[in-house]
This record gives C-alpha cells, structure tokens and sequence, in this order.
C-alpha cells in the first residue's frame, strides 16, 4: 500500500465479491452515499446446501459490469466522474476476491484514478458510519456474521486491537449449521431466526459457552450438540421445533450481549458498535438495547440491508483511505487470509 496524494478527487466506486454476493455502490466522501446495488446468488446455491466457490466465482463474472453500469446510472455519473476505485481485496473465497479485484484495478487503470483494495471486515466494521447518527471513535466493535465473531476495541479507524475471537464456529455459522441439522433449509440462520419467534422462551435452555470464565474469546460449536440431542429426543412433539430454536437462538444472543457487555468494561468505553450479518437478528438488537437503556451505554447497529455484504460499506471504507492518500500499486492482489490489525492507521 503506497502512501501518496492522490490524483484526483470525486465519488469512489465499490466493489463487494467475496463470497456469494455481488455488491457496487458509489460513495462521494462530500456528498455520502450516491447509489448501491446487490445481487444474492442464494437461489443458486440454496440447491447444495450452501455456497459452491467456482459457481459463485462464475456468477461474479456474470453480474459484475452489469451491475457496475446500473449504479453509476442510479447517481446519475459516468465512469469518468470517478476520483477512485475500492473493492474487497480479503478475506473471503480467493476466486471471487480475485473477479472483483481484477475488474477494479483494470477499471482504475482504465480512468488513471487510484485504486485500493479493502479488508472485508474493516467495511463491516465501518458500515454504521454510513448512518446519519455515526459513531466517533473510540469505540467498542462486535463482528459477527457467518465467519467472524470478533471484538474489536477500535481507537481510530485503522487502528484496531483484537479483544476477542472465535475458538471455533463463529455465531452466524452456528446458526446455519444448526438451522441445517433441524432441517430448515438454505440459508439457515434467517430460517432458524424466524422460526425461534414462534418458540416458548425457557423451555430449552442451553450453555452461554464459556461465559463462566474471564474472557472474550467465544466458542459455539458444542451448541449444535446440545440441539442436536435435544432434537432427538423431541421429534414426535411438533411444538418442540420452534421452542428449540429460541433456545437456540437466546443462548446466542446472551452470550453475545454478555462478552460485548465485558469488553466495554475492559476498556472503559460507551460506545459499542455492531456490525456483520448477525447484526440483523431482531433478538440480537433488542437484547443489546435494553442493556444500553439500563446499564448506560450507546449501541450502533448499521440498517439492515447493510449487515450483509454490500458495495456501500466497501466504497466507504475505500473512500476513507483514499481521502488519507492510502492506495494500492497496479498488481493485483487479494488475501483470502488478513489480519485484521495488520492494516494501517488512518
């Protein structure tokens, strides 16, 4: 990554690609968010149970420029308005990575503007700043969707220090893992969430994983276990299935409320933010602002239709660097695999 004024100024295009979702959005840092677009590959991999890379990678190739020509005609630009380019560079499937990647930079160097690849969850981490009540760091960060379940104490942007990760199954793959061995179908986690707002709450109650020790480190996978068993043994009562998936569902969520809850008193901030998919849960978002109401803190979640992966947080964490005169040379480059505190301080 070179640190240099950049050539040109004006909005910057994103592009999301790293898993089974196309995403573009143009930000303009002056003006905020101009246009963004999405496209889900669910339907096509719903068929396997789950996401399928060389499919995804295809499909990738297949929606990108369309998408591309439809955003910028949404914010009324054209390519040559662009001051930059930003996509996902990691983690995430390395053929995807690389179709964004590829279309991007060639889309850069086309318009001589910048280009800069973007950490994945950096976009996550920074998505509810694209709300009109944005946070100002420092703040406490929770990431939690499919692959990640990290608290993340976040003194600038860039400037990050892991408090907490995931020792196995991360909270959204716990959802879709169990929602699969109940029998709910693709995607799971959304199909199990629904579900559980039908159930009896206390009927089944399991482990808060590792909640009875000091730490921020989180562990899901022994759950599935445990709804595993329970399901068996309750398969001739049709109730017990909703009932199951709230308890389920409430071991999750207060396990989540209870390590963000500690790591804001580790480090004596007010301030907590929530981002990645899991931030969509209802139960999620009302457990964790209740406790704000009654132990004093403020909690950011992002809108929903950007907890998933979108363009929108990539052209903003994109625009963010470049404005700093961060971008990246003309290889392309993806990391399937980054750390997260690896990334330099803005």
């Amino acid at each position: 990554m070179q640190n240099q004024p950049i050539a040109k100024s004006g909005p910057v295009l994103g592009v999301e690609t790293s898993c089974d979702e196309t995403g573009v959005a143009v930000f303009d840092p002056d003006r905020g968010l101009l246009a963004h677009t999405l496209y889900s590959q669910i339907r096509m991999h719903a068929d396997y149970g789950g996401v399928v890379p060389e499919l995804a990678s295809r499909d990738h190739v297949r929606r990108l420029l369309p998408l591309i020509r439809e955003t910028l005609r949404e914010a009324g630009l054209s390519t040559r308005d662009l001051g930059g380019v930003a996509y996902t560079a990691g983690p995430g499937l390395i053929g995807a990575l690389l179709v964004g990647a590829s279309c991007a930079r060639a889309l850069a160097w086309s318009l001589e503007v910048p280009a800069i690849g973007v950490h994945h969850m950096e976009g996550h981490l920074l998505a509810p700043l694209l709300e009109a009540d944005a946070p100002e760091p420092p703040f406490v960060a929770l990431l939690v969707s499919g692959g990640h379940s990290m608290l993340i104490e976040v003194a600038a942007i860039g400037k990050y220090r892991l408090l907490g990760d995931t020792l196995d199954d991360a909270a959204g793959e716990a959802f879709d893992k169990t929602a699969k061995l109940m029998d709910l179908g693709y995607p799971g986690g959304p199909a199990l969430a629904k579900l559980a707002e039908s159930g009896t709450p206390g009927r089944f109650k399991f482990s808060r994983p590792m909640t009875d020790r000091p730490g921020l480190d989180f562990s899901f996978s022994g759950l599935k276990t445990q709804v595993l068993l329970a399901y068996r043994a309750h398969a001739a009562d049709p109730a017990a299935k909703a009932d199951i998936a709230r308890g389920f569902e409430d071991a999750i969520v207060d396990t989540l409320a209870i390590k963000c809850r500690r790591a804001l008193a580790a480090t004596g901030s007010r301030r907590l933010v929530i981002a990645g998919g899991v931030g969509a849960n209802r139960t999620l978002r009302a457990r964790l602002g209740e406790a704000a109401g009654r132990e004093g803190f403020r909690v950011y979640f992002p809108r929903l239709e950007f907890c998933t992966d979108n363009g929108a947080m990539i052209a903003l964490a994109g625009a963010l660097r470049l404005r700093a005169g961060l971008h990246d040379d003309a290889a392309i480059r993806v990391q399937p695999r980054w750390d997260l505190e690896s990334l330099p301080a803005v």
